[in-house]
């Protein structure tokens, strides 16, 4: 049964609370799902709570916001020990960029005669603990400027755009290690997206797996079945885990990235749960609990 390993809730950008996601993956017949919320470990007690009771597999995760040769890359984590210090101390400095950048956001966008605030981004990003540029696109859809986030991505938020304004990110290879440090696992996001694209590549990738790189997001909705093929043989070359998912942020993206789009093979999350367990053997850090069906 499908496994997807790529999700998000409202305690980052995603639509839904932790329980909502885990009845919807539920509703759906998957057979596990990860929450992995940008930056933040806030959604897991709710998460687990709810798979428990639904009878669903549920792997703690998140999607950490990292740096690598100057271009910006999404490292997802698994099964880390969320009070290790040395990760709390780089998450917390993650979450302070995001907020702090917040008023330059705004601030561009009210230079643009936009009529918009910091309360209207607060008014509609609900509890989340990772402030974003989504919630500014929601308050601007709010406001009737743009029809959607990807048409307040196109024209104000994206690098180039007249609103964009850059944030602190974790070094990439650090942030693996730390990983490891806390216990967990690692795994490159949609590599070959807009979204770090230019600087990974099949030797990046290699040099990412001697430093502790357990595996990388092959099947995921921005890949094409061209991208997904080259990947997968460099992964395979490299004894990477191989994951797939939907990265599915509930009404906040398009219906490609719906709930299961893409699944994660039983064998290559056995394999990610080895990795994880021989590392916190290692480490003796106790990650969190684990759910499955």
């Amino acid at each position: 049964m499908p496994i997807d390993l790529h999700t998000h809730s409202d305690r980052s950008d995603g639509t839904q609370s932790p329980r909502e996601l885990v009845d919807a993956a539920n509703q759906l017949g998957l057979d596990a799902i990860a929450l992995t919320d940008h930056d933040t470990t806030e959604g897991w007690e709710e998460a687990l709570t709810a798979a428990r009771a639904a009878g669903i597999g549920l792997v703690p995760g998140l999607e950490i916001s990292c740096r690598y040769l100057g271009a910006g890359v999404h490292l997802l984590a698994y099964f880390v020990d969320p009070d290790f210090g040395p990760l709390l101390t780089e998450l917390d400095r993650i979450l302070d960029g995001r907020n702090s950048r917040l008023p330059a956001i705004v601030e561009r966008l009210r230079d643009l005669g936009i009529d918009i605030s910091a309360k209207d981004v607060h008014h509609v990003s609900g509890p989340t603990a990772a402030m974003g540029r989504p919630h500014v696109a929601d308050a601007l859809v709010a406001k009737g400027v743009c029809r959607d986030r990807e048409d307040a991505f196109r024209r104000y938020l994206s690098p180039g755009r007249p609103a964009y304004v850059d944030r602190y990110a974790a070094d990439l290879v650090e942030m693996i290690g730390l990983v490891g440090e806390a216990g967990g696992v690692s795994v490159i996001a949609h590599p070959w997206t807009r979204i770090g694209g230019a600087v990974l590549d099949d030797q990046a990738l290699g040099t990412l797996a001697s430093k502790g790189l357990a595996g990388v997001e092959v099947d995921h909705p921005d890949h094409d079945e061209h991208a997904r093929a080259r990947l997968r043989r460099i992964a395979t070359d490299l004894d990477l885990v191989i994951t797939g998912s939907s990265d599915y942020h509930g009404e906040g993206k398009a219906s490609r990235f719906a709930l299961g789009a893409n699944s994660t093979a039983r064998s290559e999350l056995d394999r990610l749960i080895a990795v994880a367990g021989a590392a916190s053997a290692a480490t003796r850090r106790s990650g969190p609990p684990v759910v499955f069906r």
